[in-house]
């Protein structure tokens, strides 16, 4: 099983992928590890990608889950692989408590989720994004993402939607195939 979720800033990306992971038995990657490195510096494209690529092939046969956007970054092949694509867009207003939140649970240390060295922040260009500049493109994307490959979206609006959603019915059949 191949799963990407994507999906708004405070979403909830990381919590899921982590949890379906656990719940799958399978690697997860987290893009925005990838995408940073120590300081809040961004790394090299390339580097990224090839980060991706290896991640991808080294679990072709066994399976991942990948959190995260990052369309220019082996996107549209993260779509066609994943058997499953989770897009998560509840409101900004979600979205912000929920960054709020992750910043007073780690204010001054690093999420698992991230790479090491990148402490936790919550400064105005980031409240802008999750509130304003992420609005502006995202929604075109992920309503294309949904007519492109209808049968294996699944789009969860809220907060409540994704927490409340029976992954473990979701996702059975691969359960028990893991188990084989």
């Amino acid at each position: 099983m191949k799963i990407t979720i994507q999906g708004y800033s405070g979403a909830g990306k990381s919590t899921l992928a982590d949890t379906l992971g656990r719940m799958l038995g399978l690697p997860v990657l987290h893009l925005d590890s990838l995408n940073f490195s120590s300081g809040w510096v961004e790394r090299d494209s390339e580097d990224m990608k090839e980060d991706i690529r290896r991640f991808m092939d080294e679990n072709a046969e066994t399976g991942w889950v990948i959190d995260g956007n990052y369309k220019s970054k082996l996107g549209e092949r993260r779509l066609e692989e994943a058997d499953r694509i989770l897009l998560l867009t509840p409101n900004r207003f979600a979205c912000f408590f929920s960054v709020m939140g992750r910043y007073f649970k780690y204010r001054g240390s690093t999420r698992p989720d991230m790479a090491e060295g990148c402490p936790e922040k919550l400064d105005y260009a980031f409240a802008k994004w999750v509130l304003i500049d992420s609005r502006k493109t995202a929604p075109a994307r992920y309503n294309y993402i949904e007519k492109l490959y209808p049968d294996k979206t699944l789009r969860l609006r809220t907060i409540r939607a994704i927490r409340t959603h029976d992954w473990e019915k979701e996702f059975a059949d691969q359960k028990t195939e893991a188990r084989k």
